[in-house]
């Protein structure tokens, strides 16, 4: 309350008094209560005792989404090349975990881990594989597709890359031709998805 009222607000407006029954005795009696807001919810998680559980979990929930609401705020921030390099470096790493659950579903061999990836980026970019999308961005051989998106292009394929990851292993997906259906499923539901709020379509962005 305390906190409350020294940030401005009204402590009647976020913690107001109720009277309860309580029952026993000779006759039932009245005990103060209170009904609260979202926000004295929030004060009384933030201030409560960290040996609670609920507590504990409450806090360490708010630290993560300030977190989080940091980073976005510094993302917003940057300019387009600088946003490249974030989105980036998070795909290197989900692209690493990917494969790794992709192993464990059966995608084993060199030819097949190809063929799984190629199944993604043939639903997101509708019907065009790896090789396709190096000619339309004019690359050579060696150059990797990824280090040549524009930051929307990029969290395009992130979002695809980590709903795969998380299907493949929230299903407990096994063989790899499961797998790879399961890429190009989750590839082509991300295009759909941008279609539907009338986005343009990944190939269609330009390339940096």
């Amino acid at each position: 309350m305390i906190a409350c009222e020294n940030a401005g607000h009204s402590i009647l407006d976020q913690f107001p008094e109720v009277r309860n029954l309580v029952e026993g005795g000779v006759a039932p009696r009245k005990r103060l209560d209170y009904e609260l807001t979202r926000y004295a919810c929030y004060l009384i998680v933030q201030n409560g005792d960290p040996r609670k559980e609920v507590i504990a979990l409450g806090q360490t929930y708010f630290a993560i989404q300030t977190y989080r609401q940091e980073l976005a705020d510094h993302y917003n921030q940057l300019d387009e090349d600088r946003r490249r390099l974030v989105v980036r470096g998070d795909i290197k790493q989900w692209n690493q975990l990917l494969a790794e659950t992709a192993h464990d579903a059966g995608v084993i061999t060199n030819e097949e881990f190809a063929i799984f990836q190629n199944a993604g980026y043939m639903g997101l970019y509708g019907g065009l594989d790896v090789d396709d999308i190096h000619s339309k961005k004019k690359l050579s051989a060696e150059q990797k597709i990824l280090d040549f998106m524009g930051s929307t292009e990029l969290i395009a394929n992130l979002f695809r890359i980590s709903q795969t990851e998380e299907k493949l292993r929230k299903d407990n997906m096994q063989g790899a031709d499961k797998a790879t259906h399961t890429h190009y499923t989750v590839g082509r539901e991300v295009r759909k998805a941008i279609e539907m709020i009338g986005g343009t379509m990944p190939e269609d962005l330009p390339t940096p």
